[in-house]
């Protein structure tokens, strides 16, 4: 029996037919996609005046954690700016600190902020808590050198699309559960939170091709959780799992209509809600999984950054009238 979905978005539609689709990854093709050239940052950098340092954040076992700074340049550093902390996509399988930067760097032009994006390491070959943990590490770094990097410690905003969406939350969690460093909001944009795949979305887009799928998320939870059963998952890996959302900060989830995520989403949203925090859920319709880094030129694309900005300035700005 054909499943009923929600209808992509027209524009959107047009787009996507000329894009190739995959219904299902595996070990040989994730190894093909790794080889795929990785984001020309430069190109998106070309036009704008930025300082780029790049360091690496020591951690227990493993190499060190890779971290891109990415700074106004000329910025009066006797006033410190926001930083975006970010986290990228790519099914914690793939993709790398500079996935998906062009959409941080929309927020170093509006706000003046301090980009830094964390290189976690990625599944098989880290599994459980690794990629969280590498994505905490590199968080506390920022705080830690907040005052050389020009950051405001009180305005750090923890981000992430994908993937980096569900690491964001995860990081959020452990940083409150361990009472450091102070998070002023997370931006969790289509986020991977659940491992169960269970939700009447995730069935939806099932057994077909797609931009992301049912199984495609099977496999890239597999790839991350091993061996684990379900009672042995930690909710700062799948943080759908968290009995307890209170003591978050301020919080931004959207998705679309059309894709895996939207239930889990919009659910998370929903206990945050619930457990007294402030959250602010956008369910784009007919937008499938990352319908906006896929293709900014759309109308809905554009509707749906430049929403993400203005939620951002209330934020950041809370005394402007934005």
């Amino acid at each position: 029996m054909t499943t009923a979905r929600p209808d992509l978005d027209p524009e959107l539609r047009e787009l996507l037919a000329d894009m190739p689709l995959m219904s299902q990854l595996s070990p040989e093709v994730l190894a093909q996609l790794r080889r795929l050239p990785s984001t020309p940052v430069e190109s998106l950098l070309a036009h704008r005046q930025v300082d780029w340092r790049e360091v690496t954040v020591p951690v227990k076992a493993g190499a060190p954690i890779p971290l891109s700074v990415f700074s106004p340049a000329n910025a009066d550093r006797t006033t410190a700016g926001p930083c975006v902390y970010w986290m990228h996509g790519g099914g914690m399988v793939m993709g790398d600190r500079f996935s998906q930067i062009d959409i941080p760097l929309e927020w170093l032009d509006e706000f003046g902020a301090v980009v830094v994006s964390v290189d976690y390491r990625l599944a098989p070959e880290a599994t459980s808590t690794t990629l969280v943990d590498d994505c905490y590490q590199g968080l506390l770094w920022v705080a830690e050198n907040s005052a050389e990097q020009g950051i405001d410690p009180a305005r750090i905003v923890v981000a992430g699309a994908s993937a980096g969406g569900g690491l964001a939350a995860g990081v959020t969690l452990l940083a409150r559960d361990l009472g450091t460093p102070a998070i002023a909001a997370q931006m969790l944009i289509c986020p991977m939170l659940d491992h169960r795949n269970t939700s009447a979305s995730s069935r939806q887009y099932s057994g077909g091709p797609g931009v992301w799928t049912r199984e495609m998320n099977e496999f890239g939870w597999r790839c991350v959780l091993g061996d684990l059963t379900d009672d042995e998952v930690p909710p700062y890996v799948s943080p759908a799992l968290a009995d307890d959302l209170s003591g978050l900060p301020t919080t931004y989830i959207d998705a679309g209509s059309a894709e895996v995520f939207r239930d889990e989403d919009a659910d998370y949203a929903t206990r945050i809600w619930a457990a007294g925090g402030q959250a602010e859920l956008h369910v784009w319709a007919g937008g499938f999984h990352g319908f906006d880094a896929l293709y900014p030129q759309a109308r809905i694309s554009a509707t749906a950054r430049r929403t993400r900005t203005d939620w951002l300035a209330r934020v950041l700005r809370p005394d402007s009238a934005a």
